[in-house]
């Protein structure tokens, strides 16, 4: 008896286990050219937001002209059961001569915003912010020059791999807990931009399917 009370319980857990790893939360499928449950948000302008193929595959173009607008999707996501960010993303050229770390040099080719909202304590909340930087090297992190409220990222720098599709993935938790210093549970939205607002210059991106999995 309590042979099989073991062996069912070992088999649940491995039933859960598997469960876990092939659970995936899909945030936005835009290589099925799907924008259900995203809004956009204007800081600057409009930065033009559209699906094409251009880019070798079916995926979410933006285009800005010293503007400033990013679409964002408010969902909970547990991070215990799936921690873990999954992207993809493709610049065909960077910035000139900006410093990220400025207000006037705050513009990027591709970000991808993750968030944790403060609910009713709004000045709570708190941002990750991955990068494709025009010249802060791969791994540099930084406050943003708006907020202290959001940490950056850069996972890509200048031209090194432009013109190319490049796959990112992010333990959430981890990150949060290296930038900030806090154990997080979940997350609340999802956000991406391209935007030039500040230095007035020209950028485009391709942004392919995000989603969250257990591993």
């Amino acid at each position: 008896m309590k042979l099989n009370v073991i062996i069912c319980t070992v088999s649940l857990t491995v039933m859960t286990a598997i469960g876990m790893a092939d659970e995936t939360v899909m945030i936005g499928r835009f290589s099925a050219g799907d924008r259900k449950d995203w809004q956009s948000k204007s800081f600057q302008g409009e930065t033009r937001y559209t699906f094409d193929e251009r880019s070798g595959r079916k995926a979410l173009f933006a285009d800005s002209r010293g503007t400033a607008s990013g679409w964002y999707r408010e969902i909970e996501v547990d991070l215990h059961q799936t921690p873990w960010l999954h992207w993809s993303w493709r610049v065909d050229r960077v910035l000139n001569g900006v410093d990220e770390r400025t207000k006037a040099g705050d513009d990027y080719p591709a970000r991808i915003y993750v968030v944790v909202s403060g609910g009713a304590a709004f000045w709570k909340t708190r941002s990750l912010v991955y990068v494709w930087s025009s010249q802060q090297p791969v791994g540099a992190t930084w406050h943003n020059a708006y907020t202290s409220s959001a940490r950056v990222m850069a996972l890509q720098s200048g031209m090194q791999n432009a013109g190319r599709w490049i796959n990112e993935k992010r333990n959430i938790r981890a990150d949060f807990q290296r930038l900030f210093g806090e154990e997080i549970d979940s997350i609340d939205a999802v956000a991406l931009m391209t935007d030039t607002d500040d230095s007035g210059q020209d950028a485009s991106a391709w942004y392919g399917n995000l989603y969250f999995t257990a591993q």
